[in-house]
């Protein structure tokens, strides 16, 4: 039975890490901040308490474990950050990064998963699907927090070029009942309000946890040589659109009033150009209105190769 740890392990990411990691038979390892009921009590679970920075107890987890993969998911949104990313979470990374890599690597860890995010990628205004290797532009914190654990893990990589690491880039979450990232898409970030633009025809990128989880577990199983390493994106097949968002709290949760607004060209531009200035940049849900109706997707062919999405807004759990 082999080992994994996973960071962040109780987090809304890790968690679901964790179980599907449990029900292929493999022993878990979950550190976080806090505990989690999760995947308590069930066996081969484990649970070890740690901030990101604790570098005595992760030291000694790889040193007293025989740690097969460690999957990395602390230090990310909707699994253990908030919306809100400031210096210090982003200094906090950094100091993770710089020792989790190099300890996981010294004990012959076999295989590194790195949680990033779709953000590091600069967002063309054509319709082109953004490969993973589109042009990077990581203008938000979490965006360049993210680019800076990718860069330890590759710059580490070099010295230990026999373990297989894999970066996966993915879209804003949501689950049946976590539905924050799918709400921002539809809320007026100046006002509050919820609000659709025309009929709602216009799409955004998602990746439902379940996907996520479903590649990560393909990556762990089934990977099994060195071409398999790199950088994947991850994400839902087909982008989710106002439409199907509208449809699907109004079926599973309570949503007020939705405003139709007919004008929203206009509007989008001159939103844009007093844009979110500082909340830009700091909250990872801000939604750009002047990039409203771009339709951009990720390119998720090399992901599908491992395992294809099968989860969406219409069947998610």
């Amino acid at each position: 039975m082999e080992t994994v740890v996973v960071t962040g392990g109780c987090g809304l990411i890790g968690q679901h890490i964790c179980s599907g990691l449990l029900k292929k038979g493999f022993e878990v390892i979950a550190v976080d901040r806090e505990p989690g009921i999760y995947n308590e009590g069930k066996l081969n679970y484990s649970f070890v308490q740690a901030t990101p920075t604790d570098k005595d107890t992760y030291a000694e987890i790889f040193e007293k474990n025989d740690v097969s993969v460690l999957i990395h998911a602390a230090c990310t949104v909707d699994n253990d950050l908030g919306p809100i990313v400031t210096d210090h979470e982003m200094q906090e990374s950094k100091q993770c990064d710089k020792f989790m890599y190099r300890y996981a690597m010294s004990e012959n860890v076999k295989k590194i998963v790195l949680l990033s995010t779709d953000q590091v990628y600069e967002f063309p205004k054509s319709r082109e699907p953004i490969r993973e290797d589109h042009v990077l532009k990581p203008s938000t914190n979490y965006a360049q927090m993210k680019i800076a654990s990718e860069k330890a893990l590759i710059e580490e990589y070099q010295h230990h070029k026999e373990i297989m690491c894999c970066i996966t880039r993915y879209s804003p979450v949501y689950t049946l009942n976590y539905t924050e990232n799918l709400m921002a898409k539809i809320t007026d970030p100046k006002d509050g309000s919820n609000f659709v633009s025309g009929k709602g025809q216009y799409g955004f990128q998602f990746c439902c946890v379940h996907n996520l989880v479903d590649f990560i577990l393909c990556f762990v199983k089934n990977a099994d040589d060195m071409s398999y390493a790199g950088i994947y994106n991850v994400s839902d097949k087909l982008l989710t659109t106002a439409a199907d968002i509208i449809a699907f709290m109004r079926e599973h949760h309570r949503l007020g009033a939705v405003l139709q607004k007919s004008n929203s060209g206009a509007l989008s531009k001159i939103k844009g150009i007093f844009g979110g200035g500082k909340d830009e940049k700091i909250n990872y849900r801000f939604l750009d209105l002047s990039k409203l109706e771009y339709n951009n997707m990720l390119d998720g062919t090399k992901a599908a190769k491992l395992c294809s999405p099968r989860w969406d807004i219409h069947n998610t759990k």
